[in-house]
């Protein structure tokens, strides 16, 4: 009996000692793979932002917050809209000349408000180019250049001269130089000037138009052919025959009885 308690605590170290030696040689478990506790959602996909849409010269001009007097006059003639409408339909692209409320302000006094409204729609339309034209080409533009005013070359065209980075705009009436490029996307160019460009129009009356020519003079009616009756030969014949014949009684009368 006491060999065998002496026994038991020697078997148990020995159990103790291979069942740690069998943990050292045993690889290390596979750590646990998480598991996400909730589901998760379908993927989430950011739109591309919307492209910007047309061109609007209001925009432009509204964002600078200098042309409140020229946005008036473009929107109040309308010819806001046909800038727009032709920078979606025509690809030779459109420059404006954009002057400042300070321009405005140096005309004489009353001289915006005695213009009419056809006049004030010219206004507008003189100020704006029917092609675009970017600061470099300024250097080889042709003049006169004719403006959406169109009309007489003479009354209604600026000129441009470009010496370097300066370029002067004049119209017969107006002399001022580009102050700033205010906008360019290659197909508008709006460009900022110190004074209003007045046409010559407004001050010197167009050329009478040509007269018509005459009308064409009406021929004179023909007469009509007057009627010539025939004449009948037999009757010229017997009328000599009677001649005759009287002429030689006379002759034969006068010898027998002279």
């Amino acid at each position: 009996m006491n060999q065998l308690l002496i026994a038991f605590p020697v078997v148990f170290l020995f159990l103790i000692i291979c069942s740690t030696f069998s943990a050292a040689q045993s690889p290390a478990a596979a750590p646990a793979l998480s598991v996400p506790l909730v589901p998760s959602g379908p993927t989430v996909v950011t739109a591309a932002p919307a492209p910007a849409g047309p061109t609007s010269l209001i925009s432009i001009l509204k964002k600078d917050g200098r042309f409140g007097v020229f946005i008036k006059l473009l929107q109040s003639t309308k010819v806001s809209d046909n800038i727009d409408s032709q920078l979606i339909d025509s690809s030779n692209g459109l420059t404006v000349f954009a002057p400042t409320d300070s321009a405005f302000s140096n005309l004489k006094t009353g001289t915006l408000n005695s213009f009419t409204d056809e006049q004030k729609t010219e206004l507008v339309q003189f100020h704006v180019l029917p092609n675009y034209i970017s600061p470099s080409q300024f250097q080889t533009t042709s003049n006169p250049l004719r403006t959406q005013a169109g009309g007489s070359p003479e009354l209604l065209a600026m000129n441009i001269t470009a010496v370097g980075n300066m370029v002067n705009i004049t119209t017969g009436e107006t002399n001022t130089s580009v102050a700033n490029t205010i906008y360019d996307d290659n197909q508008l160019a709006v460009y900022e000037v110190g004074k209003v460009l007045l046409p010559r129009r407004f001050y010197e009356p167009l050329p009478p138009p040509p007269p018509s020519p005459p009308p064409p003079k009406k021929s004179a009616p023909k007469a009509s052919p007057v009627y010539v009756a025939p004449v009948d030969s037999s009757t010229d014949k017997c009328l000599s025959k009677k001649a005759f014949h009287a002429m030689a009684c006379v002759v034969l009368f006068l010898a027998v009885f002279p």
